[in-house]
């Protein structure tokens, strides 16, 4: 039997913050000093406006995200906060009337909203207000000053990657994806970490979703000139398994590069069907933290919990700690690292999101294996 109620106290406190704490306290509205012959007078309310999908098409997960973060409050405890949903339509321009409805309710933090599209139409209210917003998209082309992108990015994914090919030795590299949203993304965060590291530009090849691996493969051999020490492979399922192996008969064997992937191969058993494929490493979440919060959300609700739900626990619990952090103790660069659902993350100043991801190698039986634990966001190999 769950201990919680349906609906959950949408108020809780935290330890003391780091990021957002300093544009949080110019954002906040009639705050005024409480009389010194008052002394029992109720603290001032601190709030917090969720952006949601609560009805249109993502309604379902609106509503389990809601959930979510009346969750993390609830774990948190506390008296001084209060939560405000906000319905975004699942459109833009939902979005931007929520945002404006959390500005006039005196918000000092705004959680969400769900996708880049949404996210960049709720930001201009927003920042005109000086209040922050801590968004559920992974598109950090959406993040800022006053805007913080709390999703799993390709960037994220790619650097951890990178860092661990350079470990054993790889210079160069090259990375085929789908030319898509995402796969644009891949290589993108390719060429950024390549320049950052002094390492030679990167090939970059993008093919279309439905691509033969065996041309793929070829492609990369043929820009290449055979020279290149690890391939990300940005697509999944049966198109990864056929550029993995076409890479040793395009030429790509002596030595071997180094297989490359991205979160989304953590839900893809198919991999290890590919004898090419067996050791590829990959980044993303450490399951482990999630698993403790899958369980958590389904004995206070009753169900598996959707996996953006646990974007929505980390983001409410970061909101609750700049709104309750006194005004002057913190800026927005302190450094501290907040342990989410999928792993540890620090905000830093100009909507930066440094992430630990966890390294995983593909098994022959399908399973990821973790070879590396998530390092502090920032150390050497995050």
């Amino acid at each position: 039997m769950s201990l919680l109620p349906h609906r959950l106290p949408r108020r809780f406190s935290a330890l003391a913050v780091l990021a957002l704490v300093g544009l949080a306290a110019c954002g906040e509205q009639g705050a005024g000093p409480i009389a010194s012959r008052q002394p029992l007078q109720e603290p001032a309310r601190n709030r917090i406006a969720l952006l949601l999908p609560l009805s249109g098409p993502q309604a379902s997960l609106g509503r389990a995200m809601e959930q979510a973060a009346e969750l993390a409050m609830f774990e948190r405890g506390g008296r001084t906060v209060d939560f405000l949903p906000m319905d975004t339509g699942s459109t833009a321009s939902g979005a931007a009337g929520a945002a404006r409805q959390a500005v006039g309710a005196g918000a000092r933090v705004i959680v969400g909203p769900l996708t880049a599209a949404e996210t960049s139409a709720a930001s201009a209210p927003a920042r005109a207000a000086r209040i922050p917003v801590i968004a559920f998209t992974n598109d950090a082309a959406q993040s800022g000053p006053g805007v913080w992108t709390l999703g799993v990015t390709p960037a994220q994914q790619v650097r951890r990657a990178m860092g661990a090919a350079m470990s054993n030795g790889a210079q160069r590299f090259a990375v085929a994806a789908p030319d898509d949203g995402f796969g644009r993304a891949l290589a993108a965060a390719m060429r950024s970490v390549a320049s950052e590291w002094g390492l030679p530009d990167p090939t970059v090849v993008l093919h279309p979703a439905r691509a033969s691996g065996g041309q793929v493969a070829q492609e990369i051999a043929q820009r290449t000139a055979g020279a290149v020490d690890a391939v990300l492979i940005g697509s999944t399922g049966a198109l990864a398994r056929g550029i993995a192996a076409g890479l040793g008969p395009a030429g790509l064997n002596a030595p071997a590069p180094r297989i490359l992937g991205h979160a989304l191969w953590a839900q893809d058993a198919t991999l290890g069907q590919e004898p090419a494929l067996h050791g590829a490493l990959f980044a993303a979440p450490d399951p482990r933290s999630r698993a403790s919060f899958d369980a958590r959300f389904e004995g206070a609700f009753g169900e598996r919990p959707p996996r953006l739900a646990g974007i929505a626990y980390d983001a409410a619990g970061v909101a609750a700690r700049v709104v309750l952090t006194p005004r002057g103790q913190a800026g927005p660069n302190t450094g501290e690292v907040f342990d989410g659902v999928d792993g540890p993350v620090r905000l830093q100043p100009e909507g930066l999101v440094q992430r630990g991801l966890a390294l995983f190698a593909v098994e022959p039986s399908g399973e990821s294996r973790m070879v590396e634990r998530a390092p502090a966001p920032g150390a050497a190999g995050s």
